[in-house]
């Protein structure tokens, strides 16, 4: 089917609903969501949340970025984002080459600094700058893995694939950021690196999460725990536990299990007061900002709108968080703002996610899904909220 970015997912689950000769009602009951709900979402009145997405996703056989849109090519195209997905995808494939003989290597020491680097310019939200860089650091620290391999040298190599995942899935690659997790396992093993490997079924778990596979998402945690419990002790390890509990916590929220996920923030609580704020470890932005943006988020898979925003405001931001990690919560919130009706502060949370990270939000089903209610919502379009919907593609 083709995408038009004028279409909003409303009308991309109805197109599909027709297909598959469904009344809203039949839909509803496949997928077990209220009709009241999916009519909403169909007019584009309210953001379809992703809970929604993966259910009627899976009663209608499809996937969630056939339902979203994604990629946006269109505006990838006029960002010029869309040159650079093709070296990625490049790199992510001659993993298993070994030494390229055209490529001169650094130290080990030098390499982990450039991997370091894009992380930090991925939580900038410099996404164009990051992926202009990544492909020819992939291909360098492949070269010197395989020409001196060493423990360091297998991490920094995970370290670039983490990275392509950041970067895929920003952008709505979800073919490439699963190829990218695939790449970082084969590096952690070799490099011999518990806390990586943890990692990296954490963020697995985020790829089921997004396509409504709770329970897989849930197994993949558990083994993410059980790797973890082969690590050295220490705040490293306490960092990426914490992490685990708080995708536990959204998994089993998107689930129906709210006495779960309270359960999962409950334990990292615990353990943010230990770690303290470790938005560096492994760049997962763990500590007590990220367990309370959790809790709000946990509250929102629930429904629970009003709750989400009240503990919303009472989050301090602190002013060394990453822009990229600020401006998803600012979205999550704009959506939990525009279903208890308060649409002029939904806007104003756009636009600050916007201001911060720009190029991050753009690409954000969950902005797009917003942005098309609030056009819903008003009898009137005000400037502020067309120039929002133009800039997002609507």
């Amino acid at each position: 089917m083709p995408r038009h970015t004028s279409e909003h997912t409303g009308e991309r689950i109805a197109q599909y609903r027709k297909l598959r000769h469904l009344t809203q009602r039949e839909l509803a009951a496949r997928a077990h969501i209220s009709y009241s709900m999916l009519t909403k979402v169909e007019q584009g009145a309210k953001p379809a949340t992703p809970a929604v997405l993966a259910a009627v996703a899976r009663a209608l056989s499809v996937q969630t970025v056939d339902l979203t849109g994604q990629p946006y090519l269109t505006e990838l195209r006029q960002d010029e984002l869309d040159v650079l997905i093709q070296p990625i995808r490049e790199a992510l494939d001659l993993y298993d080459l070994g030494a390229d003989p055209d490529v001169a290597t650094r130290p080990a020491d030098e390499l982990h600094a450039d991997a370091e680097q894009l992380c930090a310019l991925v939580r900038e939200t410099r996404i164009k700058d990051a992926a202009r860089a990544l492909p020819a650091l992939i291909a360098e620290a492949t070269t010197a893995a395989h020409l001196a391999p060493s423990e360091k040298a297998w991490q920094v190599l995970a370290s670039t694939y983490r990275t392509a995942y950041d970067i895929t899935t920003k952008l709505g690659f979800a073919d490439l950021c699963v190829v990218a997790l695939d790449r970082m396992a084969w590096a952690a093993e070799r490099g011999s690196d518990p806390v990586l490997a943890g990692v990296r079924q954490y963020l697995r778990s985020l790829v089921y999460l997004r396509s409504g596979q709770y329970e897989i998402g849930k197994r993949l945690v558990a083994v993410g725990a059980h790797t973890l419990g082969q690590a050295d002790s220490g705040r490293v390890r306490d960092v990426a536990v914490g992490q685990l509990h708080l995708g536990a916590a959204v998994l089993a929220a998107r689930s129906g299990d709210g006495d779960t996920a309270a359960g999962h923030i409950s334990e990292a609580t615990r353990i943010a007061e230990i770690t303290g704020e470790a938005a560096r470890v492994h760049w997962l932005s763990f500590g007590p900002t990220n367990v309370a943006v959790h809790r709000v988020a946990t509250l929102s898979e629930q429904y629970r709108y009003a709750e989400a925003v009240r503990a919303a405001e009472q989050i301090q931001m602190p002013a060394e968080w990453p822009a990229s990690r600020v401006a998803a919560h600012l979205a999550e919130v704009a959506r939990a703002q525009l279903w208890i009706g308060r649409s002029d502060e939904s806007l104003k949370s756009l636009q600050r996610a916007r201001e911060l990270a720009p190029q991050q939000m753009r690409y954000h089903p969950m902005v797009r899904e917003t942005v098309a209610g609030l056009v819903s919502a008003r009898r009137s379009t005000p400037g502020t909220l067309s120039g929002m919907a133009h800039w997002v593609g609507i």
